[in-house]
Formats: C-alpha cells, sequence, structure tokens
C-alpha cells in the first residue's frame, strides 16, 4: 500500500496545503519517513489524516465558484469503532461547507471495506449540502454493498457510470461536469 500515491496529476491546478481554506493548509510532507499505516500496511506519505487510524484521505481540488470538491480515499472506513464519518463530517465537512461546497465526487477505488454505525452524520451532512450533493465514484462493488445495506445510499449516489468512472483522463472540471450531468439524469 506505501506504493499507492493520491493522484497528482492536478497538482498544477490545485494543492490543499496552499490553500488557505482547506483543513490541511501548511500541512509538509515527508518523502521519505513513512508516518502513515493502515494497520500494518504504511502509506505513502502524501495521504492527509483527519483523526482516523484506518482511512486516510486528499482533498485533489475545490472550486469555490462552482462549489465543488474532489477527495480520493484510501484505508478502511469505519464507522463502527472509529466513527470515520464523525470525524470527517467535523473535521473536514463542516469546513468546507462553510467555505461554499456542496457537490462533493468521493474516489473510493482504495477503500477496502466499509463498517457501519448509524445514519445522523450522513443525514446532517446531506442536509447541509442542501442544493448540492454527494456522490460515490468508483467504490468497490462489495463497499457499495455494505453502504447499501445500510441504506447510506440514500445519503451518498453510488452506480451507473460512478461505479467504472475513468475520471483520471479528465481534468478536474470536466470530471464534476460528468458527474454532475450523471447525477441530474436521476433527478429529471
Amino acid at each position: 500500500m506505501h506504493d499507492i500515491e493520491p493522484y497528482y496529476r492536478w497538482r498544477d491546478d490545485y494543492i490543499a496545503s496552499e490553500d488557505e481554506n482547506s483543513p490541511f493548509y501548511a500541512t509538509e510532507y515527508s518523502e521519505f519517513e513513512f508516518d502513515k499505516q493502515v494497520y500494518n500496511y504504511l502509506l505513502h506519505p502524501q495521504w492527509d489524516s483527519f483523526g482516523s487510524n484506518t482511512l486516510y484521505l486528499k482533498i485533489l481540488f475545490v472550486d469555490y465558484d462552482r462549489g465543488y470538491a474532489i477527495i480520493e480515499f484510501i484505508g478502511e472506513w469505519n464507522d463502527a469503532i472509529n466513527n470515520d464519518i464523525m470525524l470527517m463530517k467535523r473535521e473536514l465537512f463542516d469546513v468546507m461547507v462553510d467555505q461554499g461546497i456542496n457537490k462533493y465526487l468521493l474516489i473510493g477505488e482504495n477503500v477496502l471495506n466499509f463498517h457501519y454505525s448509524d445514519d445522523s452524520y450522513y443525514e446532517e451532512w446531506f442536509q447541509e449540502v442542501e442544493d448540492g450533493w454527494i456522490a460515490g465514484i468508483n467504490f468497490r462493488e462489495h463497499v457499495i454493498n455494505e453502504f447499501k445495506y445500510s441504506n447510506i445510499d440514500y445519503y451518498i449516489n453510488f452506480g451507473g457510470e460512478l461505479d467504472e468512472f475513468n475520471w483520471r483522463s479528465l481534468k478536474p472540471l470536466q470530471m464534476f461536469k460528468k458527474v454532475e450531468e450523471q447525477l441530474q439524469k436521476r433527478l429529471y
């Protein structure tokens, strides 16, 4: 797992540690010291910690004018033991909602498992995005099934093209537009 880096080809467009509005503003990274791990597996040092010891993330892009954020995850999403959604909600999403972000593109291809607790923080987050949405992109099938079994898919959109989305070939705005188009088709 230490070889899996957060997506870096958009660094010319956005770097969270250089964004004064980002929860990770002024974060310094080591290229040599592996200071994060999921269980016994070391992670690449470019991943960001929000307080969980099994799930890490990277804010790949934020567009404050259009109100969207693209966030990549790695590890085990564990609400049952670590209450990851509460940590994310308080440490990340509350800050972003306050900055006007109401559309979230969550990339989950490196999320290995999901463990459910309850949906109260998902519901709170969903209500706060009001006219926005939350999209789960490229999550693994068994992880999506756990989200669905727990009825979290009421708050996070999965399925269709979102499950096999070739996002790396796009620029952030192109990705946003394609996801938005998919979600609008569902609503109308």
